[in-house]
């Protein structure tokens, strides 16, 4: 499975994003903060993982759709022609 990693902070950016964390929210707020941005994650993790498959449901029965209306067709196909090739003998 490909995953798509849009952004990876370097330990720089993660250094000023910690002090900028303190500074703005203060030290005893950050534990509730890491819960929620966590908890945030993982609903939306969730939400596009329940859209995958969905998505991939729906593909799965149109592709066996497909695949027998094919088989139909083959099938149709080579009656018609044993119907020519047995009028084209006589």
């Amino acid at each position: 499975m490909e995953h798509i990693v849009l952004f990876i902070p370097s330990g720089g950016e993660l250094i000023v994003v910690v002090l900028f964390a303190l500074l703005f929210f203060g030290a005893d707020a950050i534990p509730g903060l890491a819960r929620t941005v966590g908890k945030g994650m993982r609903e939306f993790k969730k939400a596009t993982d329940d859209i995958k498959n969905e998505f991939e449901s729906h593909t799965a029965d149109i592709k066996q759709d497909l695949t027998k209306m094919s088989e139909n067709l083959e099938k149709s196909g080579s009656e018609v022609k044993r119907k020519i090739d047995e009028e084209l003998k006589d």
